[in-house]
């Protein structure tokens, strides 16, 4: 007959079904905690991110805004300072244009000072009937040119003088020479020679018209005095230096 067994060969083991519920409780628990715990803490450093971005953002914004705002200032002095070198060099070429202007201003100026003293205070050498000169000027027709010819008295300016003076043109056409009368190139000319009368100086004007073919080279002048105190004067002028550019 067996024996029963003693107490020292068995463990007993008292059943507590209700502790390993609780465990497992506590250990969820514990696991959404953490995961609470972790959500925060990311939350919260991504939130410090986040307004660290929104930081830069705004000050990244506010210095595009200045550098904006400093590149137009520069487009708008560019803009200045390419009208203003504009408006000096406009001025610049009105400034020389009036210096040019005012130079043959002054040279025709003294051209008429010294033609007015020779009549006023004529030397020694200058006496009586005299050519004073002669301008030839380029119309805008071809082969048209209008002429002035000025005479003068150096002698007594008391009296009037008067007289005729002859004006020819001297060229070549064809290979040969040729003496051309004014009366042939100007229709304002009817005589060989045109009248004058003056106590001090006179300027006989006009327009002439070459003929084709006609090179010019000298202009003759020959001026007669008549009356009590006949005089006569005769001046050749060269054809290109009478010319005005």
């Amino acid at each position: 007959m067996a024996s029963e067994p003693s107490s020292g060969d068995y463990v007993v083991v008292r059943h507590q079904p209700g502790r390993r519920v609780w465990q497992f409780v506590i250990l969820l628990v514990l696991s959404v905690a953490s995961m609470l715990i972790g959500y925060m803490v990311g939350m919260a450093e991504g939130g410090f991110r986040f307004s660290d971005m929104a930081k830069t953002r705004s000050m990244l914004s506010e210095d595009l805004a200045e550098v904006r705002e400093k590149y137009a200032e520069a487009r708008r002095e560019m803009v200045t300072l390419r009208r203003g070198r504009r408006i000096d060099e406009q001025a610049l070429a009105d400034a020389r244009h009036s210096i040019a202007a005012l130079e043959g201003r002054i040279d025709e100026l003294q051209a008429d000072l010294t033609f007015y003293k020779n009549i006023m205070a004529p030397s020694e050498a200058n006496d009586g009937l005299r050519i004073q000169r002669l301008e030839l000027k380029a119309k805008p027709m071809a082969r048209r040119y209008a002429y002035s010819l000025s005479l003068t008295q150096v002698d007594d300016n008391r009296r009037y003088i008067e007289g005729v003076v002859a004006v020819n043109v001297i060229g070549r056409q064809d290979g040969e020479r040729r003496v051309i009368a004014l009366r042939e190139l100007s229709g304002e000319v009817e005589e060989l020679g045109i009248r004058f009368r003056y106590r001090y100086f006179q300027n006989i004007e006009g327009v002439m018209a070459l003929p084709e073919g006609f090179t010019p080279l000298e202009v003759q002048v020959v001026a007669k005095a008549e009356g009590r105190s006949p005089a006569q004067s005769e001046r050749t002028f060269n054809w290109q230096a009478t010319v005005e550019s």
